[in-house]
């Protein structure tokens, strides 16, 4: 079960890192941007950033547990 979740979150991660990318390269980044999905630039970089912090943490406590 920790494995399967430690999977999704790899993906997860994977997936808003590719919203991160900068704004002058085409990615998912400029489809957001321009779409509105997660509404306004700034609130969506506060949401990406915390969202990504949270994962991060996540995804190194589930590594620690699997390797122990």
């Amino acid at each position: 079960m920790l494995k399967q979740i430690w999977f999704l979150l790899s993906i997860f991660l994977i997936f808003i890192i590719f919203l991160r990318m900068p704004q002058e390269t085409i990615g998912l980044s400029s489809f957001a941007n321009k779409s509105d999905i997660l509404g306004s630039p700034t609130s969506a970089q506060k949401s990406l950033n915390y969202i990504t912090g949270i994962s991060v943490i996540s995804y190194f406590i589930l590594a620690f547990l699997l390797n122990r």
